[in-house]
Order: C-alpha cells, then sequence, then structure tokens
C-alpha cells in the first residue's frame, strides 16, 4: 500500500495501542505497521512514510506519557486529529506451563508498573520488575525466556504463544488509557460540538504569577482546561514548556481568542490540533462565552468606533 494508506503505531504486534487502533473504522482498510517506539512511529508521519500514527499520551493512572508529550512539543511539528480512550486492564502472561509461584521475573511498559503495582506487591512480592518498549514487546521477551512474566493485554497471549495465567489485573478501577491519532499539519475538521484543542506554550519570561498570567487567558473566556502539563525543555534546570487540552474547536469564538492571547503573552505557542472527543460529552458555556455573544460585543465596539454605541 501506498504511504496515504498506512497508519504507524507503537508495536510490536499485541499492543494496547494497536488494540485501540483497530477500534477506528478506517483502520480496516489501512496499511497498519507496528514500530519500535513513540518517535519512530511519528517520524515515519513527518518522513510522509505513513498518513497517520496512533500514540499513547495519556494514561487515568500514570498521567501524560512523557515520550509523546516530548515529540509533540519538538521537531517538525504534527496534529492530533482524533483521540481514542480504552479501558485497560492486564493479564499476566507466562510460558505454558509456568506457575505463579515460580515467577521471579517480571515486565512490561514503564506505564503499566504503577497500574498493578499493588497487585505485584500482594502476589508476587519477590518479583523483579525490569521495563520493556511496550507491553508486547515485555510478552515477546517472556517468549525468548528472558523472563518468566509479562504485563500486557489478555489479546497478546496468542500472539507470542503464551498463556494468561491471572486477568483482569488493575489496582484502579475503571483505569482507561488516551490515544491520538497524529498527521501532519492541515485544515481541523470541522467542530462538532464536542471537541478538545491541544496546544503547547512557552512562557515568555520567569516570573512571579507567570504561569497565572497564560491561565487568566482561559478563565477570562470560561474556556474549560481540561489538563495542563509541564515538561522540561532539555535548556536547563527550571526551563519548562507546558502541554495543554481544553475543551471547544478552534472555530469556536472563546477558543480562537484564548489561542490568541496565547500567542501575544508566550514566547512560542504551537497548535497541535481540535479534534472530536471521543466522550461527546459537550461543553457547559458560561454566560457571556458563546460564538452569538462575542460576535454582539464585537459590533458593539464597532458602534462605539462609528459613533453609535
Amino acid at each position: 500500500m501506498s504511504p496515504a494508506s498506512r497508519y504507524t503505531y507503537l508495536g510490536p504486534e499485541g499492543t494496547f495501542t494497536e488494540a485501540a487502533l483497530r477500534t477506528l473504522p478506517e483502520a480496516a482498510t489501512r496499511e497498519l505497521v507496528p514500530m519500535v517506539s513513540v518517535a519512530a512511529a511519528l517520524d515515519a508521519v513527518r518522513a510522509g512514510e505513513a498518513a497517520g500514527a496512533l500514540v499513547p499520551i495519556e494514561n487515568s493512572v500514570e498521567g501524560g506519557v512523557t515520550a509523546t508529550l516530548d515529540e509533540l512539543a519538538s521537531g517538525q511539528p504534527l496534529m492530533i486529529y482524533r483521540e481514542v480512550l480504552l479501558p485497560i486492564a492486564f493479564a499476566l502472561l507466562v510460558r505454558p506451563g509456568t506457575e505463579l509461584e515460580s515467577v521471579k521475573t517480571v515486565t512490561g511498559h514503564p506505564v503499566a508498573q504503577p497500574q498493578v503495582r499493588r497487585w505485584l506487591a500482594r502476589n508476587l512480592p519477590g518479583a523483579h520488575w525490569e521495563s520493556a518498549a511496550s507491553n508486547a514487546d515485555g510478552a515477546r521477551l517472556v517468549q525468548e525466556g528472558r523472563y518468566d512474566a509479562a504485563f500486557a493485554g489478555e489479546f497478546a497471549a496468542a500472539t507470542y504463544g503464551l498463556e494468561a495465567r491471572v486477568t483482569g489485573i488493575h489496582d484502579a478501577e475503571n483505569a482507561v488509557t488516551r490515544f491520538v491519532l497524529v498527521g501532519r499539519p492541515a485544515r481541523p475538521a470541522a467542530p462538532t460540538g464536542a471537541d478538545k484543542t491541544s496546544v503547547v506554550f512557552w512562557l515568555r519570561e520567569d516570573h512571579p504569577g507567570a504561569l497565572l498570567e497564560v491561565l487568566q487567558e482561559y478563565a477570562s473566556r470560561g474556556v474549560n482546561m481540561m489538563r495542563i502539563e509541564s515538561r522540561p525543555t532539555g535548556e536547563g534546570i527550571g526551563r519548562y514548556c507546558f502541554s495543554a487540552d481544553c475543551e471547544g474547536h478552534l472555530q469556536d469564538r472563546r477558543v480562537a481568542d484564548v489561542l490568541s492571547g496565547l500567542k501575544r503573552a508566550c514566547q512560542q505557542v504551537r497548535f497541535l490540533g481540535s479534534y472530536p472527543r471521543a466522550d461527546e460529552v459537550r461543553p457547559t458555556l458560561r454566560a457571556g462565552t458563546t460564538d452569538a455573544e462575542f460576535t454582539a460585543a464585537a459590533d458593539w465596539v464597532t458602534r462605539c468606533l462609528d459613533g453609535r454605541g
């Protein structure tokens, strides 16, 4: 297939990322290519070798996936076009015949560890954990005999010739991982009324209240910020950028006004996209923040300039 029909994802086969990607209707008509890392999946898009990449960005237990946040904040710009929410429960995968009491070494993606830590302490207190590039890669390493067990999706067992010794493992009920489909920059899809807008911004200078001033760009326009995380820029201790999601679409006047304010107030702003919310929840708008009210206010200013206010 041509690059335009290809999607990459964090591999190898059998990852939760692949499971999330296969929930998209268009995945049935695409060539799905596993990559060794988030960076490799996104670089294939940057290089024109794939039309999109699905990568994890946030977990309800562990928070942001730093590899994805950092990749989206640096390098050639990319945009988010949609998101997928996938409920997460782990299985302990072992080679056939391995009993639980003989498991001495376990592996999985670093984001998985906080989600199974208490279960591991209760059931395998002596087991040694080492991280793998992905949960499915951990399953592959168990298949090769390098570890006794891996925490991965139960669906990965068949791919790697393993058995699910224990299923339904999670320390937190209703754990969910959020994935985003990323492509090269283009016009955002039309607003649906239940949308999300993502940006990365860098403060112009470090002074008391600098971040508060930026957050007020959202608050003063009644735009709900759904997530904000700081990430080091690599330029020295104390130098950070901020990755943020908010309710609404760039075509909404209140959101456009926020981004205009960020552009004026910040050293740099990177627009990461406006896209449909996976949960389809529509925002509750405060008085004075609808498009009609923004338009009416702008018309009033025009009348004032014309002496008709």
